[in-house]
């Protein structure tokens, strides 16, 4: 079973307090560069059906070389706390946590769906969650929450800073070519470099690479009854 360290409780919190509880958290993230080799990446997604509380939530473990999927952990669970913006951690990695603790294999880095420091507290749910997972973690999001960029070059591989209150906080990263870019941000544990290599390194030729590309798939899957939990 892979851990975790439960640095809070989930349970009745309330809006204010998770904004506050994200203020006390934030000083707890650490960007810096990664101080072992990689060989395992996983990537971490969610869904949910339109008006229902059902969260289905899914881990997907690659071979960071071969991309291979070794090991992958899904369940269905409810969520507790609302669906406010910026605050999506709180209704999301609770279900993320009973998944990882079904692995038997802990990644050396965590992707999400989602944002690093790239958000308004400078704690998405790719900080949040790795404070718990006590692991390198960071964010490849489709969209922006906070953030200005100016357009990278068109070729895959091009990237441009994103910045916030001129902080740099991600990078708008080009994953395949003439294609909307991904917006990449390092969440505990990592550097922005390093995040955007790794997201580079896992392209199977899609726009998401494929840590988060199969967890989506994974969850979906789930939605419709095509898999059960594992």
């Amino acid at each position: 079973m892979a851990h975790y360290q439960p640095i809070h409780d989930w349970t009745a919190v309330t809006p204010a307090e998770a904004v506050a509880l994200q203020q006390q958290l934030r000083s707890q993230i650490r960007i810096q560069p990664l101080t072992e080799p990689v060989r395992t990446i996983a990537g971490c997604d969610i869904s949910f059906n339109k008006y229902e509380e059902t969260v289905y939530a899914g881990i997907v473990v690659l071979d960071l070389e071969t991309l291979d999927t070794i090991e992958e952990a899904g369940v269905v669970s409810t969520a507790t706390f609302p669906y406010v913006p910026g605050l999506l951690s709180f209704r999301e990695i609770p279900s993320l946590l009973e998944a990882w603790q079904k692995l038997t294999i802990e990644p050396d880095v965590v992707m999400f769906d989602g944002q690093g420091i790239a958000h308004p507290r400078r704690i998405g749910i790719a900080s949040h969650g790795g404070l718990f997972l006590n692991r390198p973690t960071f964010g490849c999001a489709k969209s922006v929450l906070v953030g200005k960029y100016e357009e990278p070059a068109p070729e895959r591989g091009s990237w441009s800073p994103m910045t916030h209150y001129r902080d740099v906080i991600g990078a708008a990263l080009r994953t395949k070519n003439k294609v909307n870019p991904v917006y990449v941000s390092p969440g505990h544990l990592i550097d922005l470099e390093t995040a955007v290599a790794l997201t580079l390194a896992c392209d199977k030729g899609y726009r998401i690479p494929e840590p988060t590309r199969r967890a989506h798939n994974l969850v979906n899957a789930l939605r419709r009854g095509e898999r059960p939990a594992s």
